[in-house]
């Protein structure tokens, strides 16, 4: 059972992590809609205020708000969202209120116990995608607070929605195979065959760069943790579309819609996904709209996803899925 409640707001200056750059800045039970709509701590936050609040002792994670005014402006976009018209693309809806907010690497990482990090202001690709795919999965299911924003981002985040530096997904394999199950996101089923390609994820950067990763490096007693991590990971197999197939990605139009979440396969020793974004459709085909360690922000890319993926060497080709 996942755990949907909070104890302590934290409100300070931070520094997010994306596996773009994971040698800098590595990251990365059923879900009922009853469950996060019950035992909500209520927040009492003043977004004006640059200090720590308790809010409930017998909690069961720590909320840390990294980004003053945090809280103020979830709810606000929340209060939007509901707004929306039926039909209207939630994801990108949410996706465009970042545009242009800063890529910041390491975000979650500088604390020396795991917490629940929010922070809407500084951003790598992966907490991008949770961000938004937390605001979407609350305006789907009707939630409007800050409590429910941080009880749905949790079990987005986590493993089982236990906060911990171990049940954290640092692999996107992980992130994508525990959504699933979670009902946040699916699958896309291909009906052709021959355009994809299948590949078993053979994982172990964590383990072999703990150096890279502050908070492991300062625990490495969490290390046998960390690597039966990486060896599920390395049971699983998934289907993806190869970078060359997508030199007309106009066939993939009736498959891909804007806001599924792509992630870039890599063959980079040691890791399975290396960078992840919204799917997001122009005039001269799919567009990855993302938050780019390069361009130092969250961008509508101006390439194509095939131009972006000649430029990066290592990337073998996209994988997708739906938010439901």
């Amino acid at each position: 059972m996942k755990k949907h409640v909070f104890t302590t707001l934290l409100v300070g200056v931070a520094l997010v992590t994306c596996t773009q750059k994971p040698a800098a800045n590595a990251k990365n039970d059923s879900h009922k809609d009853d469950a996060i709509q019950n035992n909500i701590a209520q927040v009492g936050y003043d977004a004006k205020e640059e200090k720590a609040e308790s809010v409930n002792a017998g909690a069961d994670y720590e909320v840390r708000i990294k980004s003053n005014g945090d809280s103020a402006r979830i709810e606000g976009l929340l209060k939007e969202g509901a707004k929306l018209k039926a039909g209207e693309n939630i994801t990108m809806f949410y996706a465009r209120k970042f545009l242009g907010l800063p890529y910041v690497g390491g975000t979650l990482d500088v604390d020396k116990e795991e917490g629940l990090i929010i922070n809407t202001r500084q951003l790598d690709c992966t907490t991008f995608v949770e961000n938004v795919l937390a605001l979407t999965v609350c305006t789907k299911r009707g939630l409007t607070s800050f409590g429910d924003f941080c009880n749905v981002l949790v079990n987005i985040r986590y493993i089982g929605g236990e906060v911990a530096y171990t049940k954290r997904q640092h692999y996107f394999t992980t992130w994508i195979d525990d959504n699933i199950r979670d009902g946040f996101i699916q699958n896309i089923q291909w009906p052709d065959a021959p355009l994809t390609a299948k590949r078993t994820p053979k994982v172990n950067y964590m383990t072999t760069h703990v150096e890279a990763y502050k908070m492991l490096n300062a625990h490495r007693e969490w290390l046998p943790a960390i690597k039966d991590m990486e060896n599920s990971v390395n049971k699983m197999q998934f289907t993806y579309i190869p970078k060359a197939q997508l030199a007309n990605s106009d066939k993939y139009k009736k498959y891909i819609s804007d806001g599924d979440i792509i992630g870039i396969v890599t063959n980079k020793q040691g890791l399975d996904i290396s960078h992840v974004g919204f799917a997001v459709w122009h005039n001269d085909g799919l567009h990855l709209f993302h938050a780019s360690s390069l361009k130092k922000k969250v961008v509508d890319d101006s390439i194509t996803m095939f131009q972006y993926l000649q430029r990066q060497k290592s990337s073998v080709g996209i994988r997708v899925v739906k938010v439901l």
